[in-house]
């Protein structure tokens, strides 16, 4: 299954800039990524792909900060 991920609110944590808007999509088997460590990886390398920042070091990997749409 193909996932849009997409940041809520912009914010500034540890010196990482999210911007309400961005972008990332993955592949993910299962029905929720953020519900998975797996899952939480792959969007974690996607954003840093993209847009070269650490969602982990924001501390924003979670459903308060990103909206996981399932795109067919």
């Amino acid at each position: 299954m193909l996932f849009r991920i997409t940041v809520k609110q912009s914010r500034n944590v540890n010196s990482v800039r999210l911007d309400k808007g961005m972008t990332a999509d993955i592949s993910f088997q299962y029905n929720n990524p953020l519900g998975d460590i797996k899952g939480k990886e792959l969007i974690r390398n996607a954003f840093m792909n993209k847009y070269g920042i650490d969602l982990k070091k924001a501390c924003a990997i979670d459903s308060v900060n990103l909206d996981v749409q399932m795109i067919n």
